[in-house]
């Protein structure tokens, strides 16, 4: 089988490489990405037929196409994060590029298109309704409105009905996972959400005995490695339509509270999405708070279409994989690649 992967050195493409050379090393895989790995970067990356293609230049498609050129299948996982405060770099990156790169696939006859989706692509749940109702793949796609990453997802997601609809593909397979975690993401994600403010995770962790936490907090979080597992089940069977991706157990913020060793108190939502959005502004850190607007909107993700039809099951629970992150974040430990290597 020959694959074309987007953004397959990244969090969840590192990860599907690792299960690809795990359990089909007899695929042969064209990996796009905007900087390649080292030729010394090792596993998972060795042995990828690597391409350097801008999902931002508007003459990406074109290149895409020759690339996709008798492939069986095309895995999009490319996705742009930062900077948040570039919305429209962020829309051409995102959403102009994965119109792209379903132009070219269609274009080059692939069979098989895979879209890596996500939680935040779900409308939210009724404002303060908790417990969070669990929901399977027909809820709702149209993002929460108050978050730039979550409008972006539904957008890129309604792009593909279209696609979809006009019957460009003979299958379409959506992935859509709760908060993708993995120690080797630890530099990117600290980057990301902390900034400069990673080193100090380390120090707080343990050392700050509680941890003010907003009771509507609750999310699901998946390891990268059973996501990685779970995509490629999909591409093996042909596997169509939406599939939810999560580790069985939640993320509360009694959980988030241990993964910093602390102990949580409740605050109000409104003070915390304050705080952050003031210092987001300012520029004294990274995330914006659409960020929290999702956590809190989303609903929980019902698995068992997954297991049912994949044979997937969660190695790692949700707990582990969120402590694990912690500590590499506080530690700046990262992957071999551009995009997760430490700075």
């Amino acid at each position: 089988m020959r694959l074309v992967v987007t953004g397959a050195s990244g969090n969840v493409g590192t990860a599907f490489l690792r299960a690809v050379r795990s359990s089909h090393p007899e695929w042969d895989v064209a990996g796009v990405v905007r900087r390649p790995p080292e030729p010394d970067a090792g596993e998972p990356y060795t042995g990828v037929d690597w391409h350097a293609v801008d999902l931002s230049s508007p003459r990406a498609e074109e290149r895409l196409r020759e690339l996709m050129s008798g492939a069986d299948a095309v895995v999009h996982f490319a996705w742009a994060i930062m900077p948040s405060r570039d919305p429209a770099l962020l829309e051409t990156v995102n959403v102009a590029g994965s119109r792209q790169v379903f132009r070219a696939a269609a274009h080059a006859g692939v069979p098989h298109l895979v879209h890596m989706s996500s939680v935040g692509t779900y409308a939210p749940v009724p404002r303060g309704r908790l417990p969070k109702p669990v929901t399977d793949e027909s809820w709702s796609n149209d993002g929460i409105p108050t978050s730039l990453y979550s409008r972006q997802k539904a957008a890129v997601e309604h792009l593909l009905d279209e696609f979809d609809g006009h019957g460009f593909f003979e299958t379409v397979s959506r992935v859509r996972p709760g908060l993708v975690l993995q120690p080797d993401a630890g530099a990117e994600i600290g980057r990301y959400f902390v900034g400069l403010w990673a080193p100090a995770v380390r120090l707080v962790r343990g050392a700050v005995p509680v941890l003010p936490l907003p009771s509507g907090l609750v999310a699901n979080v998946v390891h990268a490695d059973d996501l990685g597992d779970a995509i490629v089940r999909i591409v093996d069977r042909r596997a169509p339509g939406a599939f939810n991706i999560a580790a069985d157990d939640v993320v509360t913020p009694e959980v988030l509270a241990s993964a910093f060793r602390a102990r949580r108190v409740p605050a109000p939502y409104a003070a915390l999405r304050a705080l952050v959005a003031s210092s987001w502004r300012t520029h004294l850190q990274p995330t914006d708070p659409g960020w929290l607007d999702l956590a809190r909107g989303v609903p929980l993700m019902d698995t068992a279409r997954a297991k049912s039809l994949l044979g997937w099951a969660p190695v790692r629970s949700g707990a582990d994989a969120l402590a694990s992150l912690v500590a590499a974040v506080g530690h700046g430990t990262g992957g071999d690649s551009p995009i997760l290597a430490p700075r």
